[in-house]
């Protein structure tokens, strides 16, 4: 996991230290005047930096240094940038913008999980058992017709539909935001009330997203299962059909779902940022958008930082789920 995220980090680093329209660029516009209104541009045209002035700029920065120095102090005395002030929300360090937005990504991120999990899991159990069936045809085009719709046009089919943004249509559920504006007098099964129809179509979209390669892969692996010999095995010994699939097929079918159980440790970013951005959800994906166009570093390298070590994590996770779930797997050297 060092290494790996040793690699990740430094990599990225130094791309973003040659991305066009830096801080130091955005300071040294701000000072010409590009950039602010029509009127505003010709009055700042002949305005111009001096050298020294750009290298004041730099120093503010930090990019009069080498790029090996600047990412060690990021590594170690910012504390993977956490400690650093964010570019574009002043007088704020990068963990306390970051730690704004992981509150509403978390709850996301897992009623999205588990979900997911809980939805896809037993269809794709129930597949299985009728297969070439009625029922295994019909969820089939409804898994694969969700599975090509891309989510930001679900979102904003869904918003145009019952959202009340075009006229005449039916307005159930708000527009955008993770709650209404008086949320805090609202009583508490209120505010739950609140906060659920607010959830309900984002979370939506972000389980169609996952929806098919979930179902199938619960699908296909238990029918790999049951045709195992160690199933007609149990069935020649007179074991009946059921204690075949759910006493022995169903737990080893659940090895390749175990792969997705590390995630649980990132989905406070599971909302996607299509899909926040859609719904105007201000949760880490959005801030990372942000970011990004902003050129806010500090914070952009905090979130990656943040997502590269909960998914390393999440990888070693699934590695132990593994062992759980089929016992002849284990770590030790014969």
């Amino acid at each position: 996991m060092i290494p790996t995220f040793i690699g990740i980090t430094m990599l990225c680093f130094g791309l973003i230290q040659f991305v066009p329209g830096g801080p130091v660029e955005q300071i040294i516009m701000q000072m010409k005047g590009i950039g602010a209104a029509e009127s505003s541009k010709s009055a700042g045209a002949g305005a111009s930096i001096s050298e020294q002035q750009r290298k004041a700029i730099e120093a503010h920065f930090g990019f009069d240094k080498p790029i090996a120095k600047r990412y060690w102090k990021w590594l170690v005395a910012d504390r993977l940038g956490m400690k650093m002030e964010s570019y574009k929300f002043p007088d704020k360090t990068a963990w306390q913008v970051i730690r704004q937005r992981f509150k509403i990504s978390l709850i996301f991120g897992i009623t999205g999980f588990i979900l997911s999990y809980l939805v896809c899991i037993p269809l794709g159990i129930l597949k299985a058992l009728r297969h070439n069936k009625m029922f295994d045809f019909v969820s089939s085009i409804v898994v694969f017709a969700g599975y090509a719709l891309p989510t930001f046009a679900l979102g904003m089919v869904l918003k145009m539909l019952f959202c009340g943004t075009v006229e005449g249509l039916w307005d159930f559920f708000p527009v955008s935001g993770f709650h209404s504006d008086n949320f805090a007098d609202m009583t508490f099964w209120k505010q739950t009330k609140d906060i659920f129809v607010h959830m309900f179509f984002p979370v939506l979209c972000y389980v169609i997203g996952n929806f098919a390669v979930l179902t199938l892969l619960m699908k296909n692996s238990l029918l790999e299962q049951i045709s195992k010999d160690y199933i007609r095995t149990v069935l020649a010994k007179g074991g009946s059909f059921t204690r075949a699939i759910w006493g022995h097929a169903l737990r080893n079918s659940l090895i390749p779902i175990a792969t997705g159980f590390g995630s649980i440790l990132t989905v406070m970013f599971a909302g996607s940022v299509i899909i926040e951005q859609v719904f105007e959800i201000p949760g880490m994906g959005r801030l990372s958008l942000e970011a990004i166009t902003g050129r806010d570093y500090p914070v952009f390298m905090g979130i990656l930082s943040l997502t590269s070590i909960l998914g390393l994590a999440g990888n070693i996770l699934s590695d132990f789920m593994y062992v759980l779930i089929d016992p002849r797997i284990d770590f030790q050297k014969n």
